[in-house]
Parts: structure tokens; sequence; C-alpha cells
């Protein structure tokens, strides 16, 4: 493979976080995106869910950075962000799927992390790989606040593709997996990276890597989580990435549910103390 979109996106994928007056903490994840300015000045987003911001009350929350030593050994290394300034949010909400962007000051080592926009996926990308109910992608989070070790990467979970039709985005925003929802999973990366697949009309292989969209929410009936994640496609995070350069800013829009019959959106709020790196126990 000339690439791992799986290392890459786990680089490139971090906890946010909140802590609130009971003890608990608001948690969530999101993901850095290079995408320069129209003038061509480099510039690092992070995008997430925007209900996770939405419930973060205070002006600033910890993004969860991770450095690397001379000897080749990962810290945690959380930093404040900014989120917003008095009563104003700092940022942009798609005006309606779930869905936010905001522009932060990454440390340079990390801004390398980045993902290029051009890994998201495009509106014709599900037909031209012909991909489908029961193809398997994978997604990154902080379920419950869990991280996969102190150093504060992600846990690296995998599902199956649990609804058809899948394209087009703009009318069918969303699609299912079959995958178990937790607080702190929302705003994370669903992505494809296989590494043989077969074209269609062909037998001849290809690669197939790409970010399919991101974890917006969970689906319930009658108060009970049926272990089924729904992703709200990648059109939606280009949209709002796109936003940010419109000179009047964009409508600050709460994001529509998807039409399935009960759905609910990850609470995100984890009832343990916050503490100051995240451990295998958070």
């Amino acid at each position: 493979m000339a690439w791992d979109l799986s290392v890459d996106l786990i680089q490139a994928t971090v906890q946010l976080e909140q802590p609130l007056a009971d003890g608990s903490r608001t948690v969530g994840t999101g993901f850095l995106i290079e995408d320069p300015t129209p003038d061509g000045r480099p510039r690092t987003i992070l995008v997430t869910a925007a209900h996770v911001f939405d419930r973060m009350p205070s002006v600033s929350a910890k993004i969860g950075y991770r450095v690397q030593s001379k000897e080749g050994v990962w810290r945690y290394d959380p930093r404040t962000l900014k989120i917003r300034d008095g009563d104003h949010p700092l940022w942009i909400k798609h005006p309606s799927r779930d869905v936010a962007a905001i522009v932060v000051e990454a440390p340079p080592e990390f801004a390398k992390a980045a993902i290029p926009l051009a890994w998201l996926a495009q509106d014709d990308t599900f037909n031209k790989y012909s991909l489908g109910p029961g193809d398997e992608m994978m997604a990154l989070g902080f379920p419950r606040g869990l991280s996969a070790n102190t150093a504060g990467f992600p846990i690296l979970r995998s599902g199956r593709v649990a609804s058809y039709p899948l394209a087009p985005a703009s009318v069918f925003p969303t699609f299912l997996m079959d995958f178990s929802v937790f607080p702190g999973n929302s705003g994370g990366p669903v992505f494809m990276a296989e590494g043989a697949r077969r074209r269609p009309g062909s037998t001849e292989s290809q690669e197939v890597q790409f970010v399919a969209g991101m974890l917006t929410q969970q689906v319930e009936l009658s108060g009970e989580r049926l272990e089924i994640g729904i992703v709200t496609h990648a059109k939606y995070i280009r949209e709002a990435v796109a936003l940010l350069d419109k000179p009047s800013g964009p409508p600050l829009i709460q994001a529509a549910p998807a039409k399935l019959p009960s759905t609910a959106a990850a609470q995100d709020v984890v009832a343990v103390q916050a503490v100051a790196a995240p451990g295998f126990n958070r």
C-alpha cells in the first residue's frame, strides 16, 4: 500500500473535553483537516459533531494533542482551545447537518498530522467503488472518554454498512453502520481502508481509502440503544469547511436529525472526574 489511511487518521484524531461543574465532563472526538486559505496560506481545521460544542458551556475546551520525544516516546499534551467569545460561538455549524468546523492553531509538529481535504469522499465515491450494505468501515473515537493508551491515541473499531442506498448524499445524507456508539464517539471519522478491492467490471484490484463521513448519532427505540451508529456523509464536512471562507459567516442553525424512526445524539457526558491525561480507565 502506498499509504495507510488508518495510521494517518489515528494521528489526526483528537479528544475534545470540557469539565462540568458537577464533576463530570463532556467528551467528544474530532479530527484535523489541512485546507489552505483562498490565498494559499496554510490552515488547520478541526471538525467534529456540532452537538459536541453545543454541549460545552464554557468558553474553552481541551484538545488532546500528542507529542513525540526525540527518543520516540509519545505523551499526551492537551492544549486549551477557545470555542466561544463570550456567548458567541467561534465554530461554524453546517446549516442542516450535525457538523462543526473551527480553525485551530495546532503545534507545528501536530499540524503535520492533519489530513488533506481531498481524502474526504466526494458525491460519487460510493458509486465509483460499488460500495453498499455489508462493506466494512472503521471508526475512531474515545468511547466514554477512553483512549487506547496513556498517550491519548483514539480507539479504532469497525462495523459494517447497515443501510441501502448510500448515494446520492443529497438524498441520503446519512447512512447506518452496525457499530455500538457511546458518549465520546461523536465527531469521530468513519473511513474505509481496503488494500485490495476488485474494480467494478474488472478482475483487477485497487486500493480503496477515503473518509466516508463522521459519526454523529446512535439509533434508539423506546429508550433502548440498538447498537447502530448514524454516519453523516463527508459531503457535509466539506460544505462546513467551505463555510469558513464565507465573508459574512454561516448561519448558526441547529442541525436537523436524521429521518429515522427514533434517533438520539450521543450524550457525550462522561460521569467521571476530569483528569490531566487520558488513561485506559478514564
